[in-house]
């Protein structure tokens, strides 16, 4: 989950292990910028982490309920930092820079390498990220990351409800005609009963069976509407799928 654009911070995030890092500086440079992001999301402080970087309007003004709707992401992606970063080199260009972190080899990747991580200068202080994407994290505010989870719990939710319509096929064709709920294909070993984990995906799933069993209607709602998700979802066994923002209730076409 939370396929935000981190791309600026957490390229460098995956692989990145080397020398510990260093303790803030009385004027911190980039580098030091650098190395305080990764201490405090490695730390799960992500407010004091993202105030470094250009979601910092992003996570302000989250309240605590919101908070904890998106943490599950946030330390996700803490877990992928190892406990020592090596920042190789800076380059400054006047109010821009770019940070080098070095990135080991590993089986993926034979090679070592080093990766950039972009930062700018306002106000007397650097902050990771570009001008170019501040403007539209500022101007989504508070709701920016809220609204990436929103869509990205959607957009999962309609490739499984695709990946369903297959599952059901093949149950089907093994037991004469006849689709299956959830804990039987769970059982079949067919999919994970994380797939349908509402703190995992955002949210409740149904499959309800036509009397003989040769028909049937999944659904999902929304857990948390507005925060986890908008759209209803509906789906009958020819793997047309349906949706609307029914305010977090079940879609009835």
């Amino acid at each position: 989950m939370f396929r935000f654009k981190f791309a600026l911070i957490f390229t460098v995030l995956i692989c990145a292990n080397s020398v510990a890092f260093a303790a803030p500086q009385a004027a911190r440079g980039p580098s030091d910028v650098v190395r305080d992001f990764y201490k405090a999301m490695r730390e799960h402080r992500f407010k004091e982490a993202f105030a470094l970087t250009i979601y910092k309007s992003a996570v302000e003004g989250l309240n605590a309920e919101e908070m904890e709707t998106l943490r599950p992401g946030f330390e996700e992606k803490a877990a992928q930092i190892p406990a020592t970063i090596e920042v190789t080199s800076e380059q400054v260009s006047g109010n821009k820079a770019i940070v080098f972190v070095r990135i080991p080899a590993t089986d993926s990747t034979p090679q070592v390498t080093s990766e950039p991580v972009s930062l700018f200068s306002t106000g007397g202080a650097w902050i990771i990220g570009t001008e170019n994407d501040l403007a539209e994290v500022k101007k989504a505010g508070r709701r920016y990351f809220l609204d990436a989870l929103i869509i990205e719990h959607e957009g999962d939710v309609e490739d499984f409800l695709k990946r369903l319509v297959a599952f059901q096929g093949i149950y089907a064709q093994q037991h004469n005609g006849v689709y299956s709920d959830f804990p039987a294909l769970i059982q079949s070993g067919m999919m994970s009963a994380a797939v349908i984990d509402p703190k995992l995906s955002g949210y409740n799933f149904h499959i309800a069976l036509g009397k003989d069993g040769k028909s049937y209607i999944a659904t999902a709602e929304p857990v948390n509407y507005g925060h986890s998700g908008k759209r209803s979802f509906w789906m009958d066994q020819t793997g047309l799928i349906k949706s609307a923002d029914n305010g977090g209730k079940p879609f009835k076409p």
